[in-house]
């Protein structure tokens, strides 16, 4: 019965949310290609310290992070559409940028304008899901969907790029370019022909094509609520003392994560373990593949759990893969793999389940205000290539994987305080 419920909803997607799935599919494949790979490029290219390697690639993310929150408030004001296409063309212009440039000056300029495309379009996009899919259930069944074919082109594209001997080369960034230009007019035609989704009970026999709709085609994401001043939304996001210590619990994990995408692969570069570009590879490949393989069993096992328990077993799962790093022999490529297979699996509960905590936390005419709040865990990945390059100068790769365990226990204790913390009268301030 659950799995004609889940074919009833996925039925129901329409037709904006598949093209958001195949444009996620396509990009993250392609990006995937070379992006983990840029840590080992700037060692092998300009001789970079950990910490100066760790210092370019978090000063292009913080500055995104900013970016991110300022326009995904600003969507609720002018539409999502517009922001998404002016997104798209700047992913174009960056990655084709990032293609040619031959100095480190340039690859921080480069990358801060790629970051500050990447930290856009993630909230924007499910921002937009809310948008098109009003049944709770049905939009956490697409942001689910959306997380695992993001995580299907990351398997895909460093193997892919690996058949075709791109991986790790600079001009695979071209490929990224030409997949977002090839996203963009999906979605402009897209756009053009999308019609609301509501909510009928998943039991009513809806016939095909006849799914019900609200106002012309692009007034769900076109319309506007009444509209609030950046000022009162920013009183708003003040005033909700949960969503702030949500914010830095989820910060304190993106940065115990994203070790695994720049201070992970900078601790092997630098200590030559064998096969590098391979084991890299693999372990991107591992992460993927788990993701793919138990996500949805994983949401269904885990179905009669609140969203802060699944997040605290994650957590759990998250600080055991720290302490396995830590204690991993260099060359032992198998050990590696292990503790990947664990941190995904934590991965897998945990990314998608924030997502869609912070979708049930906000209130319908605040939404993209409260994903681009959510955006500033972005912080977490922007200082864990300067944080953990830090770590690994001064006191090595066993420390950096033993602080990560010690901080999720932190994160872990912050969750459990969610319950008893302020928030906002939503209910007063739509009436005011």
């Amino acid at each position: 019965m659950h799995s004609d419920v889940s074919l009833a909803r996925f039925k129901q997607f329409p037709r904006l949310m598949w093209i958001l799935l195949f444009g996620s599919f396509i990009t993250r494949g392609s990006y995937f290609m070379v992006w983990p790979f840029l840590a080992v490029i700037l060692y092998e290219k300009f001789a970079l310290t950990a910490t100066e390697v760790g210092l370019v690639l978090s000063s292009a993310a913080i500055i995104s992070v900013f970016t991110s929150f300022i326009g995904s408030a600003l969507s609720d004001r002018i539409g999502r559409q517009m922001l998404m296409y002016l997104t798209g063309v700047l992913y174009i212009i960056s990655f084709s940028l990032l293609a040619q440039v031959d100095s480190v000056k340039g690859y921080v300029v480069v990358m801060t304008l790629c970051s500050i495309a990447t930290s856009l379009w993630r909230p924007l996009t499910s921002a937009t899901i809310g948008d098109i899919i009003d049944d709770p259930q049905s939009r956490e069944l697409a942001m689910q969907s959306l997380y695992f074919v993001v995580n299907v082109g990351c398997a895909v594209g460093p193997m892919l790029g690996i058949w075709l001997g791109l991986t790790g080369k600079q001009s695979s960034f071209y490929i990224t370019a030409a997949a977002f230009a090839a996203l963009l007019g999906l979605l402009f035609w897209g756009f053009r022909h999308q019609t609301r989704q509501t909510s009928p009970s998943i039991t009513e026999q809806v016939p095909d094509g006849l799914i019900p709709t609200m106002g012309d085609a692009t007034s769900a994401v076109k319309r506007k609520p009444a509209v609030m001043s950046r000022k009162q939304i920013v009183a708003i996001l003040l005033q909700d003392k949960l969503l702030q210590c949500l914010i830095v619990a989820n910060i304190l994990c993106m940065f115990i994560y994203a070790q695994m995408d720049s201070s992970l692969i900078q601790y092997l570069t630098r200590a030559n373990a064998p096969n590098l570009l391979t084991l890299i590879s693999a372990m991107i490949f591992t992460n993927a593949l788990v993701i793919i393989s138990t996500q949805f069993l994983l949401l269904k096992l885990m179905a009669g759990s609140s969203l802060i328990h699944r997040i605290q077993f994650g957590l759990i799962l998250l600080m055991c893969s720290q302490v396995w790093l830590a204690y991993n022999p260099i060359d032992l490529f198998w050990g590696w793999i292990g503790a990947i297979i664990i941190m995904s699996l934590a991965e897998t509960i945990l990314f998608p389940t924030m997502n869609v905590h912070i979708d049930r936390l906000a209130p319908k005419h605040l939404r993209g205000a409260y994903f681009g709040a959510a955006s500033f865990y972005e912080i977490g990945f922007a200082f864990a290539p300067l944080g953990g390059g830090i770590i690994l100068d001064h006191l090595g790769g066993y420390w950096l994987f033993i602080i990560g365990a010690i901080l999720s226990l932190v994160v872990i204790y912050l969750y459990s305080i969610l319950d008893k913390l302020p928030r906002p009268n939503f209910a007063a301030i739509e009436l005011s």
